[in-house]
Formats: structure tokens, sequence, C-alpha cells
């Protein structure tokens, strides 16, 4: 008999059974732990993911070896995305932050259903456009925007990717994430606690008051999330999507 798995991916959730259907067996339930490193930075891409859950960073590496995360991603979309370019090779470093799951094809099925299928070529590049405006309100908030705005809206991105309102991030990663001295973190995770907008302790955040955060966070938060509403669309309000996939 075929097996049905659940779909919670945003992008996967947008077609049509009979489009899902295009992936057959080659489309497979994979677990995401923290740390799984999707793509190295420069390396071969072999699978592309579209998480059901866990969050996910796009890192940029430097040739001397600093980091900072240009982008993240979650059941909202899949990586990497120069495949849907047809691209074999990724620029930046892909790494699970948040444990979670999803499904994965091989790099040659995605490019072969994405010619066969219009429908998903399509939610692909409207999601590609969607990560790129992501990235560019990123730089710009990096640039005009204080640490205490910017892990404010952080926070805010990662809870829009996430079940519940906790979230198991450490400080040394948030410093790293948003290319910060750990102290920094340290200080702007106390204001942010002080005006009751999260719990902080070690390893764990947990959001108290999202529409308070999401008014101190001003202008950082907010375009990209409408962009992607625009071009991607909300997920469909029958949650019981399924691929089945063939014995």
């Amino acid at each position: 008999m075929p097996v049905a798995h659940a779909i919670k991916n945003n992008l996967l959730r947008h077609l049509a059974p009979e489009e899902l259907a295009v992936f057959g067996p080659d489309i497979l339930p994979v677990h995401l732990p923290k740390g799984l490193v999707i793509a190295a930075a420069g390396g071969p891409i072999e699978h592309v993911y579209f998480p059901d859950s866990g969050l996910g960073s796009i890192v940029v590496v430097s040739p001397e070896g600093n980091k900072v995360e240009g982008g993240m991603f979650g059941r909202d979309g899949f990586s990497p995305v120069q495949a849907a370019v047809g691209s074999s090779t990724s620029p930046h470093e892909i790494v699970m932050q948040t444990a979670g799951s999803g499904h994965r094809i091989t790099l040659a099925t995605f490019l072969r259903v994405m010619e066969r299928s219009t429908s998903f070529a399509r939610v692909l590049a409207c999601y590609s456009q969607a990560l790129a405006i992501q990235v560019t309100f990123t730089a710009l908030s990096n640039a005009t925007h204080t640490v205490d705005e910017r892990l404010a809206r952080w926070l805010l991105m990662c809870h829009d990717r996430m079940d519940g309102d906790e979230l198991l991030l450490t400080h040394d990663y948030i410093a790293l994430m948003l290319a910060v001295r750990r102290p920094s973190v340290t200080t702007a995770l106390h204001v942010l606690e002080g005006n009751h907008f999260i719990r902080s302790e070690r390893g764990r955040i947990v959001i108290r008051n999202r529409p308070a955060m999401e008014e101190f966070a001003r202008d950082a938060y907010g375009k990209p999330e409408e962009e992607y509403r625009r071009l991607v669309g909300q997920p469909p309000a029958d949650r019981s999507n399924i691929v089945m996939l063939a014995p």
C-alpha cells in the first residue's frame, strides 16, 4: 500500500495533490537535527529540502572564515534556493539552527519536476524573490537599527516559523546570527525581558507579548513578511494535504 506523509511545508501545500504525486517515491521524509549542514559553503547541492518544522539559516562565510546569517527559512520555504536556477553548488553554508523535520528530494528529481510542473516552478520563483527581499531588509536593519530592535526582529522571524512560543536558542548562536558580540546579545535580551516581551533562560526564550515586541521592532519587521504573503500567500485553510509515496 502507498504510504501517506503529511505535508506542512507552505510551498508544497500550495500544490494540488496530483502535482505532489509527480514526485512519486523520490520525495522522502527526513529528520532535520540541530546543526545539520544541508550544504557547505562552496560545496555541492545533492538534495533540496522542504522543512515542515525547525529553523534553518543561510550563513554567509567570508574567505577568512567570518560568518553572519544572511537569511532564515523554515516551513515557509526550501533550500538551497540556488537549485531553482539549476546550480549544483551552494555559495553559502546552510545549517539547521533548531531541529525539525521535513522532506527532501535529489537535485536531479527537483530539476525534473520543475520542468514538468509550471505551478511548482512558479511557487519556487515566488519564494526565491520573497527570500531575496528578506535578505535586503536584513542588510538594511543591520545598518540602521539598534541591536535591541534587530534582536526583536530576529526573534519575531523565528517565531513566525515555529509552533508555540518557545525558542531553543543560545546566546552564542544569536550573536553569530546577528554578527554582534555575545555581551551585546545578553544586554539586548535583558532589554526585551525588562519590557516583558520575552522570558529568557539558558538556551531558551519564550515569547510573552508578541504585539508589543512588533511595535518595539518598528520598521525593522513587517515589510518582508508582507511581501511573502503577497508573493507566496498563506497556506491553504485545509491542513490535510498529503503526498502519496508509491510502495
